[in-house]
């Protein structure tokens, strides 16, 4: 993922957290908040120690970033977005992973195509 789209400082991860909104599914939490003074979208990603040990902590990482990627045409711009994955995230496949991120981000209405359609 390029450096413009992601989220590192920790002053912006507590402003998402303290200021935006939550939306969740069994797998994912999804912290979104509006940015309009931002040309793209930026991405923040959280996996906490209970998930697992590095390994997986990091390849659950690479996974999503790499979902992201692919789909950030799908993603709404002027938003910072932190993804923070559960535990029974580290037992899915690609798909399935792909699957999940994007039913949590159309569950906060933030899916492009939701945008299309609104109007």
């Amino acid at each position: 993922m390029e450096k413009t789209y992601r989220l590192a400082k920790r002053e912006d991860f507590n402003k998402v957290y303290r200021y935006g909104k939550s939306m969740a599914n069994h797998q994912f939490v999804l912290y979104y908040l509006a940015q309009p003074k931002l040309e793209q979208f930026r991405l923040g990603i959280s996996v906490s120690k209970k998930v697992g040990n590095a390994v997986v902590r990091n390849r659950l990482r690479r996974m999503i970033k790499e979902i992201i990627r692919l789909n950030k045409d799908r993603m709404t711009d002027h938003y910072d977005y932190i993804l923070i994955a559960r535990k029974p995230a580290a037992d899915m496949d690609y798909a399935q992973m792909e699957k999940s991120i994007f039913h949590v981000i159309r569950k906060a209405s933030l899916n492009k195509r939701n945008e299309l359609i609104k109007k």
